[in-house]
């Protein structure tokens, strides 16, 4: 199976920084950078990152670590995956996920009242029809006649999503192509994966064994109190420094513990300590040779 290892970027990119950092990626090799869904930041909109990376390089792969569909149109959504991929073939990586990570922002994707899960649900169908070219659409939030999006793609476009509660892992393996989780120990990733394959298969779906990934924090400086506390509300049984790296070596192992659990696909968020230029020649040296 491909082991496969990108660079995240968070809130603390700037506009400014981001042709510099994409560029040097692409000299360096790297497989893939990610751009996480931070509205109220100077980060950029994780759609025109993507546009913006892929543009200036022919090779790095760019991903949402993690875009919100619902509160978007799926058609529209559609249209933008269908035209990145048309422009960059096999390099767009789209990874959905149910509301943003902060609560401040939860306001901006507004769906029915008590149908979060639901909309997203017939999001991803409705997602799915139109990049198939399917014209016609009948759900409980949207009836559509006469869609026609294109450019149709000659080879489809992976879907994946994050999640790591029993309802997304059920959704994940109805509607997924692959699963991206976070802040997890690499026990709680086997059981993750496990839980997916096992609502795959009761869906009547499979999931290419090797589409399973996790985003990992490397944090230099030690685990800061805002970024503990986030692990503690996501999973209040899971001890930060289980989950998070404050040196290379506790990132081999947590890689390590991962690819044991069966996953190959990493993303690796830079805090604090060392320049992003230091990090990326540790990351090249560190990280490259463990793809395959």
């Amino acid at each position: 199976m491909k082991i496969r290892i990108g660079v995240g970027l968070g809130a603390e990119t700037s506009p400014v920084e981001l042709p510099g950092i994409v560029d040097r990626l692409e000299a360096a090799g790297v497989d893939s950078v990610w751009f996480s869904e931070q509205v109220y930041s100077d980060a950029v909109d994780p759609f025109v990152g993507m546009a913006h990376a892929l543009a200036r390089t022919s090779s790095l792969k760019a991903g949402t670590s993690v875009a919100v569909l619902p509160g978007r149109h799926p058609v529209l959504v559609a249209k933008q995956i269908a035209s990145l991929a048309a422009l960059a073939p096999k390099r767009v990586l789209p990874v959905f996920g149910l509301r943003p990570a902060r609560r401040s922002e939860w306001p901006l994707f507004e769906v029915p009242a008590g149908a979060r899960a639901a909309v997203f649900d017939e999001s991803l169908r409705l997602l799915r029809a139109a990049l198939a070219g399917e014209t016609e659409f009948g759900g409980e939030f949207w009836k559509l006649a006469d869609v026609e999006v294109g450019p149709r793609l000659e080879r489809p476009v992976d879907i994946w999503l994050g999640g790591s509660a029993p309802a997304a892992y059920r959704r994940i393996g109805q509607y997924a192509d692959g699963w991206l989780g976070s802040f997890l120990s690499p026990a709680d990733a086997r059981k993750a994966r496990e839980a997916i394959e096992t609502a795959a298969a009761a869906a009547g779906r499979s999931i290419e064994a090797d589409h399973y990934g996790m985003s990992l924090v490397l944090s230099e400086d030690g685990i800061p109190a805002p970024l503990a506390a986030t692990v503690r509300s996501r999973r209040p049984d899971t001890d930060p420094a289980d989950v998070i790296a404050t040196d290379w070596s506790s990132l081999h192992r947590l890689l390590d513990g991962h690819l044991e659990a069966g996953l190959t696909k990493f993303v690796v968020y830079h805090r604090g300590g060392s320049s992003f230029e230091a990090f990326l020649e540790r990351f090249v040296e560190e990280l490259l040779p463990r793809q395959n």
